[in-house]
């Protein structure tokens, strides 16, 4: 591995000398049509593109020489651990963040926002009663209520998938109950979409037809746990709510089969609940030099889930957007517009601490010139999803340039609401939240295996070069990324993307047509 890592280095170091000799770059390889590469040319001055090659130079090294990265991360994800927004550990992250931001000499702020609810964990139990007795291994779902003192004992009625179906075959029985519902094992990230999607009703159904609390079959194989959240707003859940380890929950399911209508359960879920509670943005901040009030935002999320240590998901790529400011800064060069460096919270609870900051500079929003995010781990970067919006992709391939032999001009126009650059982008803000190789984030994902052993370091560095030259050279553009668009266009992307149908899955077309979310019509 030092091997491989040292003759890397040697390309690199070459790579650097090629970037510093000339900003006469090669055309990219892309299948543009005429039209899109007249658009392309029209798109940087010569100006512009020699300034991208320049800070690219001066950048690669910053980063991929020693550097503070990997320290800090450690110290995050071994020493702080798992970051649940409104816990002390969420708190300890935020004194982190600052102390490094003020380390390199970048200024730094916090700014707050009130969380409705403090939660976290109590001592969960789940315990199998009557003639067959075996271990039953789970945890809570984050935000879902506690039990009474003593916990719920009541049978168990496995109700299969939860569909309305299998509810229907099992009506009689389900007020009182705690049902168990089954999940498949994720693959893919559709099976992940899945997981978010399939509870909402079932949660419904049950609360409706008094069910005392749900057993959710884990989607993980080899008993690994993970912690799930089934509500976006940082309210309490509408019933108690665990995840069983898969085997477990398998078992259980073999068992109720075997003897129909004659397993109990204890189920004692003594979770602490307060609120509400002040949180917490931090703000690092390198001011530009021609229009200071105008600035791009480079962010990542600092909150995770506590089972594990929350180093993919999202702790890499908090220290990334850090290490990036300490790169650019120590560069010495200065950009026409200021770059902003946001760590937010609240992104595991519906992108919580990000919808705060949109909502306390919404007045600004005309000058935001672009939101960049990373939230996929330490995969491989490959482009960016730019969230339906054609207008842009020119000149980011543009800005990008100088790292096309890395193949990270791939561009998307799909759009997600899965991070914290969905609020810039109901606002009109131009988005480029990243896209990802894998890697091994998937199969960590929000479970007890995040951990710091599972980052890419190597990666994660290229990456930081990737994101450090994107916000530089957004920032230091002669003219803006693109225009801040109307309720209507924000909305013609919606529908083209598909997020539309999301948002009405989730309850949250109402309040982007009445402008109380996102752009007013």
């Amino acid at each position: 591995m030092h091997y491989v890592k040292t003759f890397f280095t040697s390309l690199l170091l070459c790579f650097i000398a090629s970037l510093s000799s000339s900003a006469q770059l090669p055309p990219p390889k892309d299948s543009l049509s005429p039209a899109q590469a007249a658009q392309n040319a029209a798109a940087c001055s010569a100006t512009d593109a020699s300034s991208c090659a320049q800070a690219a130079a001066k950048i690669l090294p910053q980063v991929m020489g020693p550097s503070p990265m990997e320290e800090n991360l450690r110290r995050l994800t071994d020493e702080i651990g798992g970051r649940v927004t409104g816990s002390p550990q969420m708190a300890k992250a935020v004194e982190w963040a600052v102390a490094a931001f003020r380390a390199e000499g970048v200024e730094v702020h916090t700014e707050k926002y009130t969380l409705p609810h403090s939660w976290s964990e109590g001592d969960s139990r789940i315990e199998l009663l009557g003639l067959v007795k075996f271990p039953i291994r789970g945890v809570s779902v984050a935000w879902a209520p506690a039990t009474p003192p003593g916990g719920i004992e009541a049978n168990v009625i496995d109700i299969g998938d939860g569909t309305q179906a299998d509810f229907a075959k099992v009506t009689a029985h389900v007020k009182g109950a705690i049902l168990l519902v089954h999940n498949d094992v994720i693959v893919t990230y559709a099976d992940l979409a899945n997981e978010w999607a399939k509870p909402l009703p079932i949660i419904a159904r049950a609360a409706k037809e008094g069910a005392a609390a749900i057993l959710w079959m884990g989607a993980r194989d080899h008993l690994l746990l993970y912690r799930a959240i089934n509500t976006s707003d940082g309210e309490i859940d509408k019933i108690p709510q665990a995840i069983l380890a898969r085997e477990d929950a398998m078992r259980l399911a073999r068992t109720i089969a075997a003897y129909p209508a004659k397993v109990r359960v204890r189920l004692d879920l003594p979770n602490n609940i307060g609120g509400p509670i002040e949180q917490e943005n931090v703000v690092g901040e390198i001011r530009g030099y021609e229009k200071p009030d105008e600035a791009v935002i480079l962010a990542a999320h600092l909150d995770s889930w506590e089972l594990g240590t929350g180093a993919l998901d999202n702790g890499c790529n908090a220290a990334m957007v850090i290490e990036a400011a300490r790169a650019i800064k120590a560069t010495g060069l200065l950009p026409r517009r200021s770059i902003r460096f946001v760590l937010f919270s609240g992104e595991e609870l519906g992108v919580l601490g990000s919808h705060a900051y949109v909502q306390a500079h919404r007045a600004e929003m005309d000058k935001i010139r672009a939101m960049i995010t990373a939230d996929y781990g330490s995969g491989r970067f490959t482009g960016y999803s730019l969230g339906g919006r054609r207008d842009t992709e020119a000149a980011v391939r543009e800005i990008l340039r100088p790292l096309e032999s890395w193949n990270v001009n791939n561009h998307t126009y799909d759009m997600d609401l899965g991070s914290d650059h969905v609020d810039f982008f109901l606002e009109g803000v131009p988005t480029l939240a990243a896209n990802q190789e894998d890697a091994n984030y998937l199969a960590n994902y929000h479970t007890a295996s995040d951990t710091f052993d599972r980052v890419d370091m190597l990666s994660l560095k290229l990456n930081t070069v990737v994101v450090a030259l994107t916000a530089w050279g957004v920032a230091d553009r002669t003219e803006p990324l693109g225009k801040r668009l109307t309720h209507a266009e924000i909305e013609q992307h919606l529908v083209e993307t598909g997020i539309d149908k999301q948002m009405k899955f989730f309850g949250l077309w109402d309040a982007w047509q009445s402008g109380a979310r996102g752009r007013k019509p």
